[in-house]
Order: C-alpha cells, then sequence, then structure tokens
C-alpha cells in the first residue's frame, strides 16, 4: 500500500547513506573481569549476576546519551567517545570494540547495582543468536571470536558464586535487522508498508526460535549443575524487547516529508510503527513468557520500558547546545543516524546510556523480588532510572 509522502525524495544522500549503514548493519551486542585466584563454588567466594545473550543485554549503543544533529565533537555532549580530540570507542565498550561485541560500561547488569552482589559479569554479545549461547559440546558456535556463552559462563561459574543469569536472547534468531531494514527501506524507497510481509516471516520462524530459546534456558542448567549448583541456588531470569520506536499517535513527527530521516532518525510509516509498537514486540514478549514459564524461569518483561523514551518520541525531545543531555528528557534509545557520520550504525534502535541505566534498575528490582515471578518493568514519565518499577503480569 502507498504511503502520503510526495514520490520525490528530497534528501537523497540520507537515503543513500542510510541504506547502505542498514544494509551492513547487525542491529542486535561482555567483558569479563579478571577472576579471583582460587576457585570458588556455589555459596562461596564472590557473588556475582551474569547475563547472556545479544545486543539488548550486552551493552550496544551505551555510547550514546540521546541524539544530536551536531555532527562535531562531543555532538552536543551525547557521543561518550569524545576524548576532547577524537573518538575512543573503548572509553565505553573496552576491548570489545575491536570485535563489535559492544559490553558497554552502563550496560544492563552493569548498570543493576545495589543488589548487594559483589560483581556483575557481561557475556553478552551484539549481534549472538541462540547458537552462540548453547555449549560447544551441544552444537553451540563461536562468534567473534569468541566461545560460545554458555562455555564461558562455566569457567565464570566455577570462579563465583552466580545467583542469577540474565538472558536476553531471540531476536536475532528472528531477523531483527533485516525487519528493521526493510521497513525503513520501505518508507524512503518503495512508498509502502512492511508490516504484512515482515509478519508473515516472523510467523514462519517463531516456533522454531522459542523452541531455541528453551534450549538456551537448557544449556544454562547444564552448565549450573555440572558446576555443582543446585537448581535453587541460582536464578535465571529471561526478558523480552523493549521498543526503541513509538506509536504513530506518539511520534513528533509527520508521516509526510523527510523529518523522520533527516531530523530523527525514524524512518518508519505510521501503520508500521503501530505494527511494530503494539503487535510485532508484544507478540515476541508474549512467546517468550510462554517459554519462561514452560521452562519454570523467571520472567522480566521490557516491551514496555521506554515508553515516553522512543526515538522520536513526543514526550523526548533531541539534544542541542542549549538543552544539554538529560536522563529525564531526552531519548532512552539510539535512532537511524541520517549522515552515517556518528559511529557504527549496528548502534541504531537499541537502548542507550540512559536506557540501559534504566534496563539496569529493572534487572536490579527484579532481583530484590521474591524469586520466581514473572513481572514487568516500566518508567516514570519525567523521572531517570529511580523511576524505573515492576508490574504484575496477568
Amino acid at each position: 500500500m502507498s504511503g502520503s509522502c510526495s514520490p520525490r525524495l528530497r534528501r537523497p544522500r540520507f537515503r543513500r547513506r542510510i541504506l547502505t549503514a542498514l544494509t551492513a548493519a547487525a542491529l542486535l551486542g561482555a567483558g569479563l573481569g579478571a577472576a579471583p585466584a582460587a576457585s570458588a563454588s556455589p555459596g562461596t567466594g564472590p557473588t556475582a549476576i551474569v547475563s547472556l545473550g545479544d545486543s539488548y543485554i550486552s551493552g550496544e549503543a551505551g555510547r550514546w546519551r540521546g541524539n544530536s544533529l551536531n555532527n562535531s565533537g562531543s555532538r552536543d555532549g551525547t557521543d561518550r567517545a569524545w576524548t576532547g580530540s577524537t573518538y575512543d570507542p573503548t572509553l565505553v565498550y573496552g576491548a570489545t570494540a575491536a570485535n563489535g561485541c559492544h559490553r558497554s560500561d552502563s550496560a544492563e547488569v552493569k548498570s543493576a547495582t545495589g543488589t548487594g552482589v559483589q560483581t556483575l559479569v557481561n557475556l553478552a554479545c551484539s549481534g549472538a543468536t541462540t547458537a552462540n549461547v548453547f555449549r560447544s559440546a551441544s552444537g553451540g558456535q563461536s562468534y567473534k571470536g569468541e566461545a560460545p556463552q554458555a562455555d564461558q559462563l562455566a569457567a565464570v561459574a566455577a570462579q563465583y558464586d552466580v545467583k542469577a543469569v540474565a538472558l536476553s536472547v531471540g531476536g536475532n534468531d528472528l531477523g531483527f535487522a533485516s525487519i528493521i531494514e526493510t521497513c525503513a527501506t520501505d518508507y524512503m524507497v518503495w512508498y509502502s508498508y512492511c508490516y504484512d510481509d515482515q509478519q508473515q516471516v516472523v510467523d514462519s520462524k517463531i516456533d522454531a526460535v522459542m523452541a531455541n530459546v528453551g534450549k538456551s534456558i537448557d544449556e544454562v542448567r547444564a552448565v549450573m549443575s555440572a558446576a555443582g549448583y543446585g537448581s535453587s541456588s541460582y536464578r535465571i531470569i529471561l526478558q523480552s524487547y523493549p521498543s526503541p520506536i513509538p506509536r504513530a499517535a506518539e511520534n513528533r513527527y509527520s508521516e509526510s516529508g523527510w523529518s523522520r530521516v533527516s531530523t530523527g532518525g525514524c524512518p518508519f510509516w505510521n501503520k508500521d510503527s503501530d505494527w511494530a509498537r503494539d503487535s510485532l514486540v508484544p507478540q515476541i514478549a508474549s512467546r517468550l513468557r510462554q517459554v519462561a514459564g514452560a521452562k519454570g524461569v523467571e520472567f522480566l518483561d521490557l516491551r514496555d520500558m521506554l515508553q515516553g523514551r522512543e526515538v522520536c518520541a513526543t514526550a523526548s525531545r533531541l539534544v542541542t547546545a542549549t538543552q544539554p543531555p538529560s536522563a529525564t528528557a531526552s531519548e532512552w534509545a539510539r535512532w537511524i543516524d541520517s549522515d552515517g557520520t556518528q559511529g557504527p550504525v549496528q548502534e541504531s534502535m537499541h537502548p542507550n546510556y540512559y536506557g540501559q541505566q534504566g534496563q539496569g534498575r529493572c534487572l536490579a528490582l527484579a532481583y530484590a523480588a521474591t524469586p520466581g515471578g514473572h513481572r514487568g518493568c516500566r518508567n516514570t514519565p519525567g523521572s531517570g532510572a529511580s523511576g524505573m518499577y515492576l508490574t504484575s503480569l496477568s
């Protein structure tokens, strides 16, 4: 179906840059600190929470504090990789800036402070699929030069007293990157909607993907059991994905024209936005919750975590020279960079520094809650990460 934009693209250079970048991007990004000298065992040694999975928990886009149109210097204070003279992504992503795992210093588990746990370990990697979580002995695959995450977890479980494992995985198996690329292309080039054909793609894959998410949980349990952990001595928290784009009625830019591309960084039709926000993200969350229930693990629903803080949301704003980055007013997700000049596009459509702080608060609250529950997490309008709160799921 045709959209309402003029048939003539007014900013072709933006179109070329975005499409080139999106084609190369893997939209769905952990450094393990020095281990104690002596091995630990369940109930002894430094306590730890560990995160496994993909970019939505690894810390992809943690480089950014909101979004700014300024392409120079610190980008109005949004770019945490700015040194004063150049850009150094290792300031945010450490050694994983090189391999693209993009484990940020603000990643969810690193932001889950105040739990009383001594060590926060991030093993997730941007772009990872369920196959990158499985143990190598069970068909797991190395990724970006790193061993399968369950094999890495085995080493952590032998050195720390692991209290919880947070898992975010499945999005890359479903092809999030391809969905984003297709929807953006349909907006900028073909003037057609993506929701209809992309829904068919998701429906054709989702059963197999959820089976592999379930296997990922089994793999975690196998690792922990082999390390001597009883089933009640640690927790597994499976989580869903937040929506980085708002509903059509909550987008501050008109569907027509070019502002959603060149200004907002959210090149999607209204119908596609509503589909993503109110159909796709809830569908995935509901299926993940079913997996959590079937496997007897906890579930953290993040579908509404970025409500009002999404890219282009009317309740948030861009950062400018006169409006500095703000946890209470800036966007909490990374836009699609229309110029392709502000860092790698794999950061696009992920929770940014502020969003990751919010995620960390959600994880900390879930950990502090009674074990075994299924809960949602939302933000409080006008508040930073401290305003995150849990909701009960019916």
